[in-house]
């Protein structure tokens, strides 16, 4: 993971109004460092909670290739099929 801010735990003390608009506006993330180790990332709400969703979607993508995979699987037609058969049977 690339990071265009580095900074010590202390910059972000003394900064952190500063960083919270910058953040906020540019969507970049901060990479805080303590005794010169990586310690956190600091980014916008916004740009965490796509993250979030994206990872989201690439479980359930990934779910569903194992599925493929192992044979756990109905073709489309025959869900379709059975579909319109459960419509059939609760029409009026």
């Amino acid at each position: 993971m690339k990071f265009s801010q580095i900074k010590p735990v202390s910059h972000l003390k003394t900064h952190a109004e500063e960083m919270v608009k910058t953040i906020t506006e540019s969507g970049e993330r901060y990479l805080i460092t303590q005794n010169g180790e990586a310690t956190v990332v600091v980014q916008a709400a916004q740009v965490y909670e796509g993250q979030q969703q994206t990872l989201a979607l690439l479980k359930i993508l990934a779910l569903g290739q194992k599925a493929i995979d192992t044979g756990k699987f109905r073709e489309v037609d025959d869900v379709f099929t059975e579909l319109d058969e459960e419509d059939a049977k609760h029409a009026l």
